[in-house]
């Protein structure tokens, strides 16, 4: 069923992407834009993990990293029956992480330096906990695909007008229309990015809650992030909001069309249906993280360089 959908969301932003390109050049731009959605299927398929871990300057953590997080994130995978994912760090101040990877034999696991800076060692738990299950659920090939089309689409676009394709003879909207497209065709996009993220976020917290074993430390992070994320900045982010939708709370606050790109349910309702959660975790299926086995991590080292 997870194949199934994804190859429905990929034929539901070609035919976006091709529609955008016959409003905005006619027959032969839609055309271009079926040969350029074609190569994107491709691309999205094998190389889209790359491609995000690179859009937010992400780089991997030594299997040795002093604050063990490399053993964290190994004991949730084995929770949650998992092959063990690549793990990246990204140098922002905002707390925050995501998964990415078309498949969980090639999957990644990025945290930011503010998270790990700012959340306990439970927390943290909570939070790779939440991730993996994104992994496990095959969420994040359907998300980075997302986000590489929304990202396109977008560009798409923008560029309509710098290359004056409303001059075309088969341009069917002219220049007002193609300057509502310009508007329009990424709000489309972006509507699809919410449709999807919602329903995944409530199911990953739930399956997280699960994997790590203690539904009160997701929520407590979730808190915790929340407040780091709306009073700092990530430029990164801020950058390419077409994948804001793959991080654990919205990472978007500091420009005023950042509230068009909320796909994230509100992180209030996500901690009350975590903590209903509570107790209900005690049955011998689900897996509990041993509190022995996640990494001690002291203050100096949160702020320690990795090595």
């Amino acid at each position: 069923m997870g194949l199934f959908k994804t190859g429905l969301l990929m034929a539901a932003m070609t035919a976006l992407f091709m529609g955008v390109g016959y409003l905005l050049g006619g027959t032969g731009g839609m055309v271009i834009a079926l040969v350029i959605a074609a190569a994107m299927n491709v691309l999205s398929w094998w190389n889209s993990d790359k491609m995000v871990l690179r859009m937010h300057n992400a780089k991997p953590i030594p299997p040795n990293d002093r604050m063990g997080l490399h053993d964290m994130v190994a004991e949730l995978s084995r929770n949650a029956d998992l092959p063990m994912p690549a793990v990246y760090l990204i140098e922002t101040a905002q707390p925050n992480a995501f998964a990415t990877g078309r498949n969980p034999e090639n999957a990644a696991v990025a945290v930011t330096a503010g998270l790990l800076q700012s959340l306990s060692r439970e927390e943290l738990a909570g939070v790779i906990a939440h991730e993996l299950a994104h992994i496990k659920n095959r969420d994040t090939l359907t998300m980075t695909i997302t986000a590489t089309f929304a990202g396109a689409i977008t560009t798409l676009a923008n560029f309509a007008l710098f290359f004056n394709m409303g001059r075309s003879d088969e341009n069917r909207m002219g220049l007002i229309g193609t300057l509502a497209m310009m508007f329009l065709a990424p709000m489309a996009a972006m509507l699809v990015q919410m449709a999807i993220s919602r329903t995944r976020e409530y199911e990953a917290d739930r399956m997280g809650a699960e994997i790590c074993g203690n539904p009160m430390w997701l929520a407590s992070a979730l808190e915790r992030i929340q407040q780091g994320a709306s009073r700092i900045d990530n430029n990164r982010a801020e950058a390419n909001p077409a994948s804001a939708h793959m991080f654990i709370i919205n990472p978007l606050h500091a420009h005023k069309r950042d509230n068009l790109f909320a796909t994230h349910p509100a992180t209030e309702n996500r901690v009350a249906a975590l903590r209903e959660m509570v107790g209900e975790i005690s049955a011998p299926r689900a897996p509990t993280m041993r509190s022995s086995r996640i990494p001690k991590v002291s203050r100096n080292q949160r702020k320690g360089p990795w090595t």
